[in-house]
C-alpha cells in the first residue's frame, strides 16, 4: 500500500477518536498525523496507539521538544512540525523518529539537511507558491521530497501527487463529511501513482 496522503487529525475526546480513526482505517487510509492542538491530544495518540495497532500513528503540530518527548514515549512512528526545529530534531535524531519539519525556504530546508532530514512538510502550501514553488526549490535541493500541506483538496490532489518531488501530501481536506468515501476516493487516486 502507498501511503501518499497522511490525515492531519484534531481531536477533543475518545469518542471522536474513536469515531474518526475507525473511518480511516475502514476507508482504507490507515494513517493519522494526530495534531498537538488540542488538550487532549496525548490521550488521542495513547488511545489510537493502544487501540488501533493496524494504524499508523504520528504527532503532529508539534512545537517543542517537550511535545516531541511525550509524542514519542507514547509511541508514534513520527512527528511533524509546521517550522523546523533544531530542538526537536535532536530529540527525533537521538530517539530514532522520523522529523517531517515544515520548511519554505532555502535557509530552512538547509538546517533540516544538517540533520540528514530528506522529506520535509512544505506548509502553508498554498500561501507559499504550492507547487511552483517546490519545483522551484527542488532545483537546488535534488535530494529533498516534499509533504505539502495546506491548500491541498480533492480537487488538486491528483496535480500535487503526479509530481515526482512530493513524498506524500498531508490535510485535513478528509475529515470533513464522509471520511470513509473520502478516503476510498483519496485511494483511487493514489493507484494512479
Amino acid at each position: 500500500m502507498k501511503l501518499k496522503v497522511i490525515p492531519v487529525v484534531v481531536l477533543n475526546n475518545e469518542e471522536e477518536t474513536k469515531e474518526k480513526l475507525s473511518a480511516l482505517i475502514k476507508g482504507g487510509l490507515p494513517v493519522a498525523e494526530i495534531t498537538f492542538r488540542t488538550e487532549y491530544a496525548p490521550k488521542a495518540i495513547e488511545y489510537a496507539i493502544k487501540n488501533f495497532p493496524d494504524l499508523i500513528v504520528g504527532a503532529g503540530t508539534v512545537i517543542n521538544a517537550e511535545q516531541a518527548n511525550k509524542a514519542i514515549d507514547l509511541g508514534v512512528k513520527f512527528i511533524v512540525s509546521p517550522g523546523f526545529s533544531r530542538n526537536i530534531a535532536e530529540v527525533c535524531k537521538q530517539k530514532g523518529i522520523t522529523y517531517y519539519p515544515g520548511c519554505v525556504t532555502p535557509t530552512e530546508i538547509m538546517a533540516a539537511l544538517e540533520y540528514d532530514i530528506k522529506v520535509i512538510k512544505f506548509f502553508p502550501s498554498n500561501n507559499f507558491g504550492g507547487l511552483k514553488t517546490i519545483k522551484a526549490l527542488a532545483g537546488p535541493f535534488p535530494q529533498v521530497k516534499f509533504m505539502p500541506t495546506g491548500g491541498v483538496d480533492m480537487e488538486n490532489l491528483e496535480e500535487f501527487l503526479a509530481c515526482d518531488k512530493i513524498f506524500a501530501v498531508g490535510g485535513s481536506f478528509m475529515m470533513k463529511g464522509d471520511i470513509v468515501s473520502n478516503c476510498k476516493r483519496i485511494n483511487e487516486i493514489i493507484s494512479k501513482y
